[in-house]
């Protein structure tokens, strides 16, 4: 095999791509900021039962592991930040109200978590911990979305759920009379026959219910109508109202759909859920919600919401950014031409010198003025 070859769903970044990466990073970041978010770096990697343990035991097939040569214990490589950030709130900060983190880098899977999917995503996210009010929820979304605006994304809408709805529903039946897993796989392919033959043993109102999840999807009118055919069960009212509230914030500038049998994370999201999509994704750009148990295994169980993204993801769907403007440049005419440069580079510019011989070559900028001499004076020119 040629040296040179990566391994698969693994590539490098060219220049003009990366100089979009690394723009919507800081641009992200800085959004975040705006919101009050403090950057925190956790390290790649870390001993592995602090990477998998509590939620983040979902993610075990997705961790590169490896061994310590220096303690013998076993490492793993980041295949998601949140546990990281909440061990960082409940262990390192250990504050007593609110904290607003945010982070960015690359998380590495052993397999791509979707078709065409890099293995190395660079992954953005914002948590919020110590509020369990909807507030933080809210917060959260409108956060993503003003993310996706700072990349340029067009056409947002957002899909929200609830995993309370699916607890609610099976609230009461013994554990023994239900395959969890076989109920998430028939209602995420919203197979009827299948989600019946999978919940005979449970009580005749929990099979209706979860029945009538199949049809619970569409626009923001179908909590009206998830309260009709589901209000009687316990906790179920105030969890689509708090949907209500949610939507009610986004309706107005973004496409708001249900999809209250839309499962995906159960096992690691506690409340209110959302995804959103824009044209030209073929899945989710961001994904986040409320999730108070993250910070559990680290013996400080706050509450918790927030979303991450992958930027490489969202560099791919939105359109390339115009080449940078630069400055052409002779090599070597002296101190005049020396200050100059360094003026023009001082205000922001970017002057690119040619080399005797050799013109750049270049993916990023577009010469489009040089420097050059015109009566006995150094001058920069339209090219």
């Amino acid at each position: 095999m040629s040296a040179w070859v990566l391994p698969d769903h693994i590539a490098d970044v060219l220049p003009s791509e990366a100089r979009h990466i690394e723009e919507l990073r800081r641009g992200l970041l800085d959004t975040a900021c705006s919101y009050g978010y403090e950057l925190v770096m956790p390290p790649l990697l870390e001993h592995l039962e602090s990477l998998l343990t509590g939620a983040g035991e979902a993610l075990d097939l997705q961790t590169f592991k490896l061994v310590d040569q220096l303690s013998g214990r076993s490492l793993g490589l980041r295949a998601d930040t949140t546990q990281q950030a909440a061990r960082i709130d409940a262990h390192l900060l250990n504050r007593r109200g609110v904290s607003r983190l945010c982070y960015c880098g690359p998380v590495l899977h052993t397999r791509p978590d979707k078709p065409h999917a890099t293995r190395e995503p660079l992954q953005f996210g914002a948590e919020i911990y110590g509020h369990s009010g909807i507030e933080a929820d809210i917060e959260s979304v409108l956060l993503a979305l003003e993310c996706l605006a700072v990349a340029n994304v067009k056409a947002v809408s957002v899909d929200l759920a609830d995993v309370r709805i699916l607890r609610s529903l099976l609230n009461g039946a013994s554990r023994d009379t239900f395959d969890l897993g076989a109920i998430q796989n028939a209602l995420a392919v919203k197979d009827s026959s299948g989600l019946d033959a999978v919940t005979r043993q449970l009580p005749a109102a929990s099979r209706q219910g979860l029945q009538s999840l199949l049809q619970l999807y569409g626009g923001v009118e179908v909590l009206d109508e998830a309260e009709r055919l589901l209000g009687e069960f316990p906790g179920i009212k105030p969890v689509l109202d708090g949907l209500r509230t949610i939507a009610s914030r986004l309706s107005h500038a973004h496409q708001v759909t249900v999809d209250l049998a839309d499962l995906r994370g159960y096992a690691y999201y506690s409340g209110a859920r959302f995804a959103m999509y824009a044209q030209g994704a073929s899945d989710a750009l961001v994904r986040g919600g409320r999730y108070d148990e993250v910070g559990a295994a680290f013996g400080r169980n706050r509450p918790a919401a927030g979303f991450s993204l992958d930027i490489k993801q969202l560099v791919s769907v939105v359109s390339p950014r115009a080449l940078r403007a630069a400055v052409r440049a002779p090599w070597g005419e002296g101190a005049e031409v020396e200050a100059m440069i360094a003026a023009l580079r001082r205000q922001g510019e970017t002057v690119v010198c040619v080399l005797p011989g050799h013109e750049s070559e270049v993916d990023e900028f577009l010469c489009d003025r040089e420097l050059s001499q015109m009566d006995g004076q150094w001058t920069v020119r339209p090219i």
